[in-house]
């Protein structure tokens, strides 16, 4: 029911394309039907009594039939090809925007590879099915039930030939196809698992060059890929037998007719137009009935990939945005956590428990705490990438549940903990936030996110290309694009989720000390590693198992939080090691 459904709802937009595909294939098929009766009339009227007029006559007839039967089905052919693809694109775009709505704990969930995967190869399965079947929708049953009726009405008596090699054409590819089913199921999984293993190691491949592990890798991508090649090579074994059975079963049938059909014709009972009209009936009769069982062939592969998409489609994101949310938010910014909790699914106790805090514009917030405290969550909590699973998070008083989501991310400037760029130039990049951007401002975020000088210094400056992921820049330069896309954007609340990792202390001193202006009416939530960048913060968070264990100021905390002085004893035996 689920690839029924699928198929017909993507088919519906484009009824009449279908509809002008059956009404070319039913054209065709007739025409297809009626050649073998002109054939028989040929062979018993015209080479019979040598009428040479009629024989063209006939032949000019036959010439018209096949141009209609060909024009009528490479029309069909069109239009089939021309629905399937645009069903084709149609689920492409769902999925992309279903997927765009995902939460990171959805995305988690699917895998990214899996997710690409149900895009591509899995569509491509539907829109191949929804083509065959178009084809074969009326081409299959009429050439079939027609080649019946006619093969029956030229020679009555041998219908138990048809009767005979119609269910042993289906029992013989039934057989091969239901052998088939469990393998195709399984191929989509192994599509999975290889792609994931590319993506890796793709992604990773610093990695792997700085730990000398090509070699393991090439193995593992090895495994993976042995394992989709043995599981195609026995679909493949399978496969190959289906043509040899067929033309076996059809040259078995013709050679049965004529093994019957002898005796009565050298009696006179039977005339060598009929059996000749029968011949290509009962030929007309097994290659519908090849063609139907081609497609059920198809099928089960497509039937796991109907499923497949569908569960990315029927999947509702855990943050759901309100058509009717808040569209204004009057004053200064100001932030409030009560009571906030959140729980990833599955997971034994909470991330974060218990959060409560207020902040508000002009103000610098710094997080600290080890790794797996919090931190990131926290920050992921105020523009919605997830939602807390308790409490509340108050933009100006109002849940951020409640609003709209573009009034919520046009006061809002991310910059992520691993640093993304998209492929374009680095002025695409800078306009992500702010499009109406001119160059005056691009530059001007550039400056203050330290990043003017290795801009400048590129050969189309502005306009320099960038790579997914941002892949031919360094991490520092990473970095301070994001930083000057987030500041390009001129938000009033700025999220910098350890977002100077990568900066050493000099340009990092730099950096802070230009944000000081540009930040002024704004608040700023910062994620930190190192105390010194966060010493002069109006409010700092010391997290701890997803727990607040100390706020306040440098000086207060270092009277009242062990936990803060542990880390701040921590770092100042590195520094002075260093």
């Amino acid at each position: 029911m689920t690839l029924l459904r699928l198929v017909l709802g993507g088919l519906k937009p484009y009824a009449i394309w279908v509809l002008l595909v059956v009404l070319f294939q039913i054209a065709g098929v007739l025409a297809a039907l009626y050649l073998p009766t002109l054939n028989a009339d040929i062979i018993d009227d015209g080479v019979a009594k040598a009428d040479v007029p009629v024989i063209w006559e006939l032949g000019r007839i036959m010439l018209v039939i096949s141009l209609v039967n060909i024009i009528a089905l490479v029309a069909a052919n069109f239009f089939a090809a021309r629905s399937a693809m645009r069903v084709g694109k149609d689920l492409r775009q769902a999925i992309f925007r279903r997927v765009n709505s995902f939460s990171p704990r959805e995305l988690a969930e699917f895998g990214t590879p899996s997710l690409i995967t149900r895009s591509t190869n899995d569509v491509q399965q539907v829109q191949m099915l929804i083509f065959f079947s178009l084809n074969m929708l009326v081409q299959a049953p009429v050439t079939g039930i027609g080649g019946v009726i006619l093969a029956l009405r030229v020679e009555p008596g041998m219908a138990w030939l048809i009767a005979v090699m119609v269910p042993v054409m289906l029992v013989a590819v039934g057989l091969l196809i239901a052998r088939a089913a469990p393998l195709f199921k399984q191929m989509q999984g192994k599509i999975d698992d290889i792609n994931g293993v590319l993506r890796e190691q793709i992604t990773g491949i610093r990695v792997l060059r700085a730990f000398v592990r090509e070699d393991r890798e090439r193995e593992r991508y090895a495994v993976v890929n042995g394992e989709l090649t043995e599981l195609n090579r026995r679909i493949g074994l399978l496969m190959i037998l289906i043509n040899p059975i067929i033309m076996f079963i059809l040259n078995m049938s013709s050679v049965l007719v004529l093994l019957v059909a002898a005796p009565r014709i050298d009696s006179g009972q039977m005339e060598i137009g009929s059996i000749t009209a029968f011949i290509a009936y009962l030929m007309q009769i097994l290659i519908a009935v090849m063609m139907a069982t081609f497609m059920t062939m198809m099928i089960p592969r497509a039937m796991v990939s109907a499923e497949r998409i569908t569960e990315v489609l029927e999947t509702e994101t855990s943050v759901h945005q309100r058509t009717d949310g808040i569209r204004e938010i009057e004053g200064p910014i100001e932030l409030t956590f009560e009571d906030v909790s959140f729980t990833y699914p599955g997971a034994e106790r909470p991330v974060l428990q218990d959060i409560s805090f207020t902040a508000r514009a002009g103000q610098t917030v710094a997080i600290i705490g080890g790794t797996g405290a919090g931190k990131t969550t926290l920050i992921n909590l105020v523009p919605r990438l997830m939602d807390a699973t308790e409490g509340r998070v108050l933009l100006n008083g109002h849940d951020v549940r409640d609003l709209d989501a573009r009034v919520l991310w046009d006061r809002v400037g991310l910059v992520p903990q691993r640093p993304y760029l998209f492929s374009g130039t680095v002025a695409t990049n800078l306009r992500f936030g702010n499009p109406t951007a001119d160059e005056q401002e691009l530059w001007h975020a550039l400056t203050v996110a330290q990043g003017r000088d290795f801009v400048a210094a590129m050969p189309e400056q502005l306009d320099s290309p960038i790579a997914q992921g941002g892949t031919n820049v360094s991490g520092g330069q990473r970095q301070r694009l994001c930083i000057a896309r987030a500041l390009a954007a001129k938000p009033s609340l700025y999220l910098f989720d350890d977002s100077f990792s990568a900066l050493d202390l000099t340009t990092d001193a730099r950096l802070r000390a230009a944000l000081v202006p540009e930040t002024r009416d704004a608040l700023q939530l910062v994620v930190a590693q190192r105390v010194s960048t966060i010493t002069g913060a109006d409010l700092i968070l010391v997290l701890d198992n997803g727990r607040i264990v100390g706020q306040g100021t440098h000086v207060e905390l270092l009277e009242s939080s062990e936990t803060y002085r542990e880390i701040v004893r921590s770092q100042g035996v590195e520094e002075e090691v260093a």
